[in-house]
């Protein structure tokens, strides 16, 4: 059996209320034929929980959604930017929201790249299989991700 190649070992971290976007977004995942962990956390207070945890694997993709109750995702986008150990985890925005101003705050927040979640599962996928291609098979990513 051969072993998963580097990038394929790093977890994407799915922080999204939606037990229903969660698993939507997994499925399109799998179907791109991304072999990497998939890993959820329903708010921005248990995805902080995670990532700030001593010695835990740090995600090497973080696709977040921006309305969630308690700390929404734009905070936790601030937090995680703002985090040394963090802030060179790529987060991807993956959100209902199509609002300019909160493309442009989650940009100016380091946000580095900003999707509007299709309504249907062909376009979620069309839209997953890119970011794969973009996140995992053209970009250079730091190693210590």
């Amino acid at each position: 059996m051969t072993q998963p190649k580097p990038r394929e070992s790093q977890p994407i971290l799915i922080i999204d209320d939606s037990e229903d976007d969660f698993y939507a977004a997994r499925r399109a995942l799998m179907k791109a034929n991304l072999h990497n962990p998939i890993e959820h956390a329903a708010s921005g207070t248990l995805a902080l929980e995670v990532l700030q945890s001593e010695g835990g694997v740090k995600p090497g993709l973080i696709l977040l959604d921006l309305n969630m109750p308690g700390i929404d995702g734009r905070k936790t986008l601030e937090i995680i930017k703002q985090d040394d150990s963090l802030k060179s985890i790529p987060v991807v925005i993956l959100t209902t929201s199509d609002d300019e101003r909160d493309v442009n705050t989650c940009y100016a927040l380091g946000a580095n790249t900003y999707i509007q979640k299709p309504v249907n599962f062909d376009s979620l996928l069309g839209a997953m299989k890119h970011l794969k291609d973009y996140w995992f098979e053209i970009a250079l990513l730091p190693k210590d991700v």
